[in-house]
This record gives C-alpha cells, sequence and structure tokens, in this order.
C-alpha cells in the first residue's frame, strides 16, 4: 500500500463522508455549527504543521520510523515524505469534522463549575509525567526512546491547555470521550494495516516491543494523543466558558498593569 494509498482510503474518504453529512444537514436546517470553527481547524492544521516538523523529522533521522521509499512520492521535505505533512492537515481535519458533528448532539449542562484545584492537580501530574519522559529520553534508554520522546514532545502543548482550561474540558468530557476514543481507535488500527503492508515502520531496537496486533503500542499512544491535542484545542477555542475566563484574564491583566505603572 502506498502512502497516498493510505490517505485517500483511510483519511481523505472519510473527510468527504463527513464533509457531506455536515452539508447534507445544514441543507435540511438540522446542523448548526460555530462559526469560528472553520479558523479554529484552520489554526490548528499551522499548528500541527509547525509543532510536529522538528518532531518527526528526527523521529526518521534517528531511524525510530521509517518509510519503505517504493512506496511514497519521492519529494522529500527534510527527511520526512510529503504523504507525512498532508497527513499532519487531514489528520487535524478529520478529528476537528468528527468533533463538529458531535457537539451538534452532544452539549454540557450549563452548570459550569469552575475549578483551579483541578487545573492545578491536572497540570501537576502531566508536568510529573513530562519529567519522567524528559529523564528516559535524555538517559538514552533505547527500548524507550520512541515512548519517551512522544511524551516529551507532546506535553508541552497538553500543559497549558490544562493549565487554561482543565475544567471546561471536564465539563466538556462527553463529547471529548466520544471523539478522541473513536478517533483514536479508527487511526490506531489504519495505522497497523499500513504498517503490516510495510508502508513504514518502527524501529524494533527503540520500541518496547508491546503489540496489539500489529501495532506497536506506541503508535497508539502517539495516535490518541495527536487526536487529544486537537479536541483539546477546537473545544477551549470555542467554549463559551473559555471567552468568558479569557475576558476575566484580560481584565487581570490590565488591573496589575495599571497597578505597575502606579509605581
Amino acid at each position: 500500500m502506498t502512502y497516498f494509498g493510505f490517505l485517500t482510503f483511510f483519511i481523505l474518504i472519510p473527510i468527504l463522508a463527513l464533509a457531506i453529512f455536515i452539508i447534507w444537514r445544514k441543507r435540511k436546517g438540522e446542523f448548526k455549527s460555530n462559526p469560528k470553527f472553520g479558523f479554529t481547524i484552520g489554526i490548528h492544521i499551522l499548528l500541527a504543521l509547525l509543532y510536529t516538523t522538528p518532531w518527526d523529522n528526527y523521529l526518521v533521522a534517528t531511524g525510530v520510523w521509517y518509510y519503505n521509499p517504493k512506496l511514497v512520492s519521492g519529494i522529500i521535505l527534510g527527511f520526512v515524505p510529503l504523504e507525512e505533512y498532508t497527513f499532519f492537515i487531514l489528520e487535524t481535519l478529520l478529528t476537528g469534522l468528527l468533533w463538529n458533528i458531535l457537539a451538534n448532539r452532544i452539549s454540557a449542562s450549563e452548570n459550569f463549575k469552575p475549578s483551579g484545584r483541578l487545573r492545578v492537580v491536572s497540570v501537576g501530574i502531566a508536568l510529573i509525567i513530562w519529567l519522567a519522559a524528559a529523564f528516559i529520553f535524555l538517559s538514552h534508554s533505547e527500548r524507550l526512546t520512541y515512548l519517551s520522546i512522544i511524551l516529551f514532545w507532546a506535553l508541552p502543548a497538553i500543559i497549558p491547555q490544562l493549565a487554561f482550561g482543565a475544567d471546561i474540558l471536564w465539563h466538556q468530557r462527553k463529547l471529548l470521550i466520544w471523539t478522541i476514543l473513536p478517533m483514536g481507535l479508527y487511526l490506531s488500527i489504519a495505522d497497523s494495516l499500513a504498517i503490516a503492508s510495510g508502508t513504514w515502520t518502527i524501529d524494533p531496537a527503540q520500541s518496547i516491543g508491546v503489540f496489539i496486533g500489529s501495532l506497536p503500542l506506541e503508535e497508539a499512544v502517539f495516535f490518541f494523543v495527536t487526536v487529544t491535542l486537537v479536541c483539546f484545542g477546537v473545544t477551549l477555542l470555542l467554549a463559551k466558558e473559555s471567552q468568558i475566563r479569557w475576558l476575566e484574564i484580560k481584565k487581570t491583566f490590565k488591573r496589575s498593569s495599571a497597578r505597575m505603572s502606579d509605581y
């Protein structure tokens, strides 16, 4: 299976199916989309490209994962084939479309309870995991290379999301669970088929060697982490609770600036 064949069958066709479903529901007047949704997804696509590109190039350069040169287009940017960059874009779009559809069906209660404690605790846990991953990665423990570098890379993006709105995310937990679980599972299954067909390979020496079928555990972690990043980001940018919190932060900052200027 070529990489573009994988993208077409497993990513592009589902994107088209979800887009057609949304258009059909809109024409029937049964679908309401946040007017900022398109802009939000565009921002996340840009962030996915900027944030993932250096990390993914490092993985290929160090042989953590490698692709079959006969199954890619031959257009290489850095160390990574063009198809990989295309995947960053399409995975973000696919995840966003599913989130948008489910957001029309799953709504959180109006009784939102802010919780600074939840934000602090969740950040603390994530920070501990990140420090452990950083230690393992920097200690050059070969078997844990892939797993540690996934967490080392992903958590610095997740921690600010938790710091700003872990309580908002918890309030929207039903929407997040019903988006993250099926999307993470779907992408993991698709990835296992690509690995089985030889489209790309994970270096056994840099993997812990735990498999779910033909899927290395780290690949499942990667897909669930990336889907989580997108879902957390979209939810926080579009939630009304986030808008209220952001205004409060701006007011606090202005008051602090005014006090500083008095001195």
